[in-house]
């Protein structure tokens, strides 16, 4: 009987309706003929009952119930047929109307009607940094919001976003969904009435063409006379030119690898520099912001260092706009020009009454400490890697050995030998060898090394994170310090900011995340255009550059120092001082505490332990 019931139910609609009014019937009318017979008002004669029970049949289902001529009875059963199907037709494309809307809304693809807002393009290992930060610069601002147009399901995108950023303030994060490359999903986040628009890179370098065509898709949208500002990311170098060109001329364009590689041969030769680039580019701490110059009569530079109590003054924005980062003391200050500095936040960046005071007899006039040759040693090669010894060599003391660990020693001398690196005076060295292995790691004795760069190999389909390979060097490396109670001072590029806090190293190791790099780049700029020309200044080859310096080249070692006093001093070097370093020499794991952008009033012990972080051209 079920299998027969069952086929009966494949029948279709008027199946399933027949079934329905069989149901309702044995229902029905078994109940009406109780109620009429067990109503003492109810009329005795059998006809009457029956009349009776149809009525209340026909009420309860809607079907008139009239009573009379059998073609009376027909014609109210047709009409209440007829009024049935039409309020049943009526629900149900209300219905269908209102679940298209509900799904058109969870698809994603309703326009978003802003002004003024952020727009993102895309989905990568960039988003969550992105929309974190730009959360945190938002808050004690205006009401705004966030856009993110990507290829992926809005709901997926939304979950995942509120359980990265959580509590979002006065900042609403809208998703859309579709391609990037395609006008009319563009069109979903209005990028034309935007302030700015990201556009993230993707996660393997032969994407960056796909990076070109939204960007070419972009200003299609939005035409070549639309202000709205726009940020792109790609990995290879090979695209950074036709990505400029196709965003036009209010666009900034990075290049992953190149900025990575620069840090990362920064960071090797300085420990605790990657700390610094922390602080200064998250929103959490201090960071750049560009003010007006105090008004009155011109004063220089030199004047204005010690004129701002709770910032740090480190450069200038020209009025025609060009940005000078550390200039020479004596440039003055004119009307019109504005300050590049680093503070809290914009209210704590203005210049006070009177300018700081400063012990002029603690004050040294020593040369700078000369750079010796290095010894540094590289485990692991990716694509990366080649950029990293060109950086090097530009900068390393003349007979800075570098010792090369990779399996493939053919494929990376090759790409060293392309970038004519031996020209310059940096010895490198090859060994074949996988540095995951406790073998290769324990033959080169990584102690007696300055310094050492782990990197992971390249990303590929069915190898994992890239990440993986360079946490078990670390675990190797962890595994010598200990037992030989020698600290290794190690920079790690990491594509994942996850694995920092799971990576088996000291408190002092320096990590550089590309990924998350990237993001707080893209986050700072998109808050300030100015800070484009301002990071440009400190990574390009030859332009300013953050450095380390003992403190015993600008205050007698020992002495109690205002920060002031250091600023002074660090202005007669032609330099410009934003904060300090600490070391722990006595712990067997050295670590690092990074105080960037002291009061200048601050006054401490300095000793030998103690660094000068500042900005200089040399």
């Amino acid at each position: 009987m079920r299998y027969w019931f069952d086929n009966t139910l494949t029948g279709g609609v008027a199946a399933l309706i027949g079934w329905l009014a069989v149901a309702c019937l044995a229902v029905v009318v078994p109940v009406s003929s109780v109620l009429v017979w067990t109503d003492d008002s109810a009329p005795h004669a059998p006809g009457a009952k029956v009349a009776a029970v149809w009525r209340t049949v026909g009420q309860t289902l809607r079907l008139g119930g009239e009573v009379g001529s059998p073609l009376r009875v027909a014609l109210s059963v047709l009409l209440a047929l007829v009024a049935l199907f039409y309020v049943s037709t009526l629900v149900s494309l209300i219905t269908t109307a209102i679940t298209e809307e509900l799904v058109a809304l969870r698809l994603g693809h309703s326009t978003v009607l802003e002004q003024g807002h952020t727009v993102v393009l895309g989905w990568s290992a960039q988003i969550h940094t992105v929309a974190i930060e730009l959360v945190a610069a938002d808050r004690s601002g205006r009401q705004r919001a966030i856009a993110v147009l990507a290829d992926m399901d809005k709901t997926e995108m939304e979950e995942e976003l509120r359980a990265k950023v959580g509590d979002t303030g006065r900042t609403r994060i809208i998703c859309r969904n579709g391609r990037a490359t395609d006008q009319a999903a563009l069109a979903r986040v209005s990028p034309g009435t935007a302030d700015v628009v990201l556009v993230l890179p993707r996660d393997e370098p032969d994407e960056d063409a796909e990076v070109v065509r939204t960007l070419l898709a972009l200003r299609a949208l939005v035409g070549d006379d639309c202000s709205v500002r726009i940020v792109a990311v790609v990995r290879d170098e090979r695209y950074r030119l036709a990505a400029r060109l196709a965003a036009g001329r209010n666009a900034v364009v990075l290049e992953v690898d190149d900025i990575t590689s620069r840090l990362v041969s920064q960071c090797v030769r300085q420990p605790g520099l990657s700390l610094v680039y922390q602080e200064l580019l998250d929103f959490a701490g201090d960071e750049f912001y560009v003010i007006d110059a105090p008004e009155g009569a011109d004063r220089t530079f030199g004047q204005l260092l010690l004129a701002c109590p709770a910032a740090s003054v480190v450069g200038l924005v020209r009025a025609d706009g060009a940005v000078r980062l550390n200039p020479t003391r004596d440039s003055v200050v004119r009307l019109g020009d504005k300050l590049v500095v680093i503070a809290q936040d914009a209210s704590a960046a203005a210049p006070g009454g009177l300018p700081a005071t400063y012990d002029e007899s603690l004050i040294v006039s020593r040369p700078v400490t000369p750079s010796r040759p290095e010894r540094l040693l590289l485990l692991g090669w990716n694509r990366r890697a080649r950029r990293i010894v060109d950086h090097l060599s530009g900068h390393v003391t003349a007979g800075t050995v570098l010792h090369v660990v990779t399996e493939d020693t053919e494929s990376a001398g090759s790409e060293v030998r392309s970038a004519a690196v031996d020209a310059t005076g940096l010895q490198v060295t090859f060994h074949r060898g996988d540095p995951t292995l406790p073998g290769t790691v324990n033959a080169l004795t990584p102690a007696e090394y300055d310094g050492v760069i782990v990197l992971g190999p390249d990303h590929s389909a069915g190898n994992g994170s890239p990440d993986d390979r360079a946490l078990v060097t670390l675990l190797l490396l962890r595994a010598l310090e200990g037992g030989s109670g020698r600290p290794v001072s190690v920079v790690t590029e990491m594509t994942d900011d996850r694995n920092r806090s799971i990576a088996p190293v000291g408190p002092g190791a320096d990590f550089v995340v590309s990924g998350k790099l990237i993001g707080l780049l893209m986050a700072q700029i998109s808050q300030n255009w100015l800070l484009a020309d301002v990071f440009e200044s400190l990574l390009a080859p030859g332009g300013s550059g953050i450095h380390l310096r003992p403190s015993g080249d600008y205050v007698r070692e020992g002495g109690h120092a205002s920060f002031a006093t250091i600023v002074e001093s660090a202005s007669r070097r032609g330099e410009c001082a934003i904060g300090f370093r600490t070391r722990d020499r006595a712990s067997a794991q050295p670590g690092h505490r990074v105080q960037v952008n002291p009061f200048k009033t601050a006054v401490r012990r300095w000793s030998a332990d103690d660094d000068v972080i500042v900005i200089t051209g040399h």
